[in-house]
C-alpha cells in the first residue's frame, strides 16, 4: 500500500468517529408532544445560544494530542505498513509519539498497556494549500470511496500477542459495524451524517454501550453527499451544519469521534471536559490570506456589488462585520434538495427519538429546516468546491450557473486556479458510467446523480461579466 493510499484508507476510518458523535453528547429539549413534526424547524434566522467558555491554546493542544478516539490499530502494526512519516505531514505543538505521526493520527497507551494509533478530527478538518497543512480547511480531496475493512485486515496481519490482538479486535469490530454505511461514490464527499446514524444504531441510548448487532434500523447504505466546510466559520454560526442542526452547546458536537469507541457515559464526560477549549480554539481560527495579487480598485467595485447583492444572506466584512445566520428555503435557494429533505421527511425520526432517550437531553437541539444556512464567506477563496454538496468546482462557476459543468474532476496533483478561484479541474464529456468502477470513476463528479445536483444559487446570473469579475476580486479579500 502506498503512503497516499494509506492516508486515504486511514482517513475513511476516522469519519465514522467524527460524525458519530453528532448525537453522542446531544439531546433535544423535553417534553415533546405527539406532533410528528416536533423535530423540525422553520426557515428563518437562527438565534444565538450561549456557549461554554474555553481556553483556545489548551483547545489546540487537546485537538492534536488527546485520544478522543480511544480505539485504533496497535502502533507496532501501523509502523509495519507505514515505517516513516513524511515531514510535511507533521504539525507543531504535538507531544510525545504524536510529534512523530501524521497530523491526522493520534497515539495513546490503552488500559492494557498497548500503544494504539487512532484518527483525530484533522482527517477531515485539515487540508493542504501548497506545502502547508492548514488546520480547519475541509479536505476537498479526502477519499471515502473504499471499504475501510481492507485496511483493518492488512493491519491485522502484523498484530502480535493477546493484548495487541484484543486492541485490534475492538477496533475491527467497530469498523465492521459501520463500514456498509460510510462509503461515498465520489472523492471529496464526506459521509459524516450517514455515519452518525450508523453509530447510533449500534449504541444503547441510555448507557452508550455498543451492540455489534444494530439496535435500530441502520441508515441507507448510500450517504448523502456533503462537502466538509471550513472550521473558521464556526465563530459566526449559531447552528453548526448546513441545515439548522447543531443548535445549543456547540462543544458537545465537536468531539464526535468519541462515539466510535467510548462505551460509557463516564468516558464521554471526561472528553467533554476539554470540549469547550477546542471550541474556543475553533472560534479563534482565521482563514489563510489569499496568496495571489489583488486589484484593489476592482475589489472596491466588487464590494459595492456584494453589499447590494450578497450581504443580506452572507453578512458584511471589514471593521464592523455582521452575519445574519439566515436559513434560506429550498424554493428560494434552488440548490440540490436531497440533504435538507432527508433531514426533515421523517425517515430519520427513529434517530431523533434515540436522542430524546439519551442522558444528555436538553443541551443541544437538532431542529433541521427544509433549507440551507447561507454560510459566512471568510476565506471563501480556499473553500472550493462550492455548495453544500461540492457540486460547483470554482467561484467563477458559482457566480454564473450557465458555466457549471455537468461532469468534472479535479486535476491531480492539486493546484489552485487563481482566475476561476478553485482547485484546478477539467470538464468531462460524460459521467461515472463512462468508465469502469475504480479510482478513476470515483474521481468523477457527476451532477446527474441524486444529491449531486449543481443547480440553484443563480443570483449572480443577472450580473454582467464585468460585474462578476469585480465581485470575484472582492471575494479574494475576505
Amino acid at each position: 500500500m502506498t503512503r497516499k493510499a494509506l492516508v486515504y484508507a486511514v482517513s475513511v476510518l476516522t469519519v465514522s468517529g467524527l460524525a458519530a458523535g453528532l448525537w453522542a453528547l446531544a439531546g433535544l429539549p423535553l417534553p415533546f408532544g405527539p406532533d410528528p413534526d416536533r423535530f423540525r424547524s422553520a426557515t428563518g434566522r437562527v438565534a444565538e445560544t450561549p456557549q461554554r467558555e474555553g481556553d483556545p491554546q489548551a483547545g489546540y493542544t487537546a485537538l492534536v494530542n488527546q485520544p478522543y478516539v480511544s480505539c485504533g490499530m496497535p502502533y507496532s502494526a501501523y509502523r509495519r505498513i507505514a515505517p516513516e512519516t513524511d515531514p510535511s505531514m507533521l504539525l507543531p505543538g504535538r507531544t510525545g509519539r504524536n510529534a512523530e505521526l501524521p497530523f491526522f493520527l493520534t497515539a495513546h497507551v490503552n488500559d492494557a498497556g498497548v500503544e494504539v494509533v487512532s484518527n483525530n478530527c484533522l482527517v477531515c478538518h485539515a487540508g493542504r494549500i501548497g506545502d502547508e497543512v492548514v488546520v480547519g480547511l475541509g479536505d476537498a480531496f479526502g477519499d471515502f470511496t473504499t471499504d475501510p475493512r481492507q485496511l483493518v485486515t492488512q493491519v491485522g496481519r502484523y498484530v502480535q500477542g493477546p493484548d495487541e490482538s484484543a486492541a485490534w479486535q475492538l477496533w475491527a469490530d467497530r469498523i465492521d459495524g459501520i463500514a456498509p454505511y460510510i462509503q461515498t461514490s465520489t472523492v471529496g464527499m464526506n459521509p459524516a451524517t450517514n455515519l452518525s446514524w450508523a453509530l447510533m444504531a449500534h449504541r444503547d441510548a441510555r448507557t452508550m454501550e455498543w451492540s455489534q448487532d444494530p439496535l435500530l434500523d441502520p441508515p441507507p447504505n448510500t450517504p448523502v453527499p456533503l462537502r466538509t466546510p471550513p472550521w473558521w466559520w464556526m465563530g459566526k454560526k449559531n447552528a453548526m451544519f448546513y441545515t439548522t442542526i447543531g443548535r445549543g452547546d456547540h462543544s458537545r458536537y465537536m468531539l464526535f469521534a468519541s462515539l466510535l469507541c467510548a462505551d460509557s457515559i463516564e468516558e464521554l464526560a471526561e472528553i467533554d471536559s476539554y470540549a469547550p477549549d477546542i471550541r474556543a480554539y475553533l472560534e479563534d481560527l482565521t482563514p489563510p490570506a489569499y496568496p495571489y495579487p489583488v486589484d484593489p480598485q476592482l475589489a472596491a467595485q466588487g464590494q459595492e456589488l456584494f453589499m447590494s447583492e450578497c450581504a443580506s444572506c452572507h453578512g458584511t466584512y471589514g471593521d464592523t462585520p455582521s452575519y445574519p445566520n439566515r436559513v434560506v428555503p429550498l424554493d428560494e435557494i434552488g440548490t440540490d434538495p436531497l440533504y435538507a429533505q432527508t433531514m426533515t421527511d421523517g425517515s430519520l425520526d427513529r434517530f431523533f427519538d434515540w436522542v430524546e432517550r439519551s442522558p444528555h437531553g436538553g443541551t443541544v437541539r437538532a431542529a433541521p429546516a427544509e433549507g440551507y444556512i447561507a454560510p459566512p464567506l471568510d476565506g471563501i477563496w480556499a473553500a472550493a468546491p462550492y455548495l453544500h454538496n461540492g457540486s460547483v468546482p470554482n467561484l467563477a462557476a458559482l457566480l454564473d450557473s450557465r458555466s457549471r459543468p455537468a461532469f468534472w474532476r479535479h486535476v491531480i496533483p492539486q493546484d489552485y486556479d487563481p482566475e476561476a478561484m478553485g482547485w484546478q479541474s477539467e470538464t468531462l464529456e460524460a459521467g461515472k458510467t463512462s468508465v469502469p468502477s475504480g479510482p478513476e470513476r470515483a474521481r468523477i463528479y457527476d451532477t446527474t446523480l441524486p444529491g449531486y445536483g449543481n443547480a440553484g444559487h443563480t443570483f449572480a446570473d443577472r450580473l454582467s461579466d464585468e460585474q462578476r469579475r469585480a465581485l470575484l476580486e472582492y471575494l479574494k479579500t475576505l
